[in-house]
């Protein structure tokens, strides 16, 4: 039986483990992200956990982005009917719940995934780490937080250059612009999560949500942002570039393990001159 793509454990102090497991790549398809919805809305209403990490069982990927295939499939009329995007509701609990979130980031990171791992507390990455916002090469625009997320991570000028470039950022650079706490040896960064999630989870519970919740509160006036951010993707989906473009990607290699080393170079080859 093939393993499941979103496992989690929890230990004796509730440090809870996220581990990704969904080879080759770590995709996002559908099904892994309902999984991972759920078990997020889990471990936010859980008081027993006290704190949450997510890492990947293939130090190559943390998450790849979203699925482009099932993105093709997404309607383009959609009505706005008024309910939060899930992605954004998925991201906005690993922000908001009331225990810190801790990425672990090994490998690739890109779209989705790294959306994911920004609206965590905290980021940690290995030297080989390599992050990617690929969407607007392919037509669209970072839908599942990334465009209110980056710019408060690193700035508007870091931000549109990652967003609008979709170019790789190594390690070393995310580091330097504070979108990771901390880059660490890969024999050393279990260790210091682990042991920095133990340390929060032993101090009172009630005293690490309320000063998350007021670090939280900084950020004015995110959910009215998420919400044009979304009707933004919306419109982007029913244009022709946009179905070129990501046809284009999936022929050129886009979702196999050879095109997503190279993400970077695959989206510059998705332009026009």
């Amino acid at each position: 039986m093939a393993n499941e793509p979103v496992t989690h454990t929890v230990d004796e102090h509730g440090v809870a483990v996220v581990t990704f497991d969904h080879p080759p790549i770590n995709l996002i398809t559908v099904e892994v992200f309902g999984a991972l919805a759920a078990l997020i809305d889990r471990l936010a209403a859980d008081d027993a956990v006290r704190a949450v990490v997510l890492r990947s069982a293939n130090p190559e990927w943390f998450l790849a982005h979203f699925d482009v295939e099932a993105i093709q499939g997404f309607p383009t009329d959609r009505a706005d009917t008024g309910e939060p995007n899930r992605y954004h509701r998925m991201c906005e609990a690993l922000r908001t719940m009331p225990k810190p979130t801790i990425a672990q980031i090994e490998g690739r990171v890109g779209g989705g995934g790294s959306e994911v791992a920004a609206s965590c507390d905290m980021r940690f990455a290995t030297p080989d780490a390599v992050f990617n916002q690929p969407e607007v090469a392919l037509g669209i625009i970072p839908g599942g937080s990334g465009t209110i997320r980056l710019p408060r991570l690193i700035g508007r000028g870091r931000a549109l250059e990652v967003v609008l470039g979709c170019d790789d950022v190594d390690a070393s650079t995310a580091e330097s612009w504070g979108w990771v706490n901390r880059v660490l040896p890969p024999d050393a960064i279990g260790a210091f999560v682990d042991r920095l999630a133990g340390r929060i989870a032993s101090f009172p519970a009630h005293a690490v949500a309320a000063a998350k919740a007021s670090i939280v509160s900084s950020d004015l006036a995110i959910d009215e942002q998420l919400d044009a951010e979304s009707r933004a993707f919306q419109t982007t989906l029913g244009d022709d570039a946009t179905r070129a473009a990501m046809q284009r990607f999936l022929d050129l290699g886009g979702q196999t393990p050879d095109g997503e080393r190279r993400l970077g170079e695959l989206a510059g080859e998705l332009g026009t001159r």
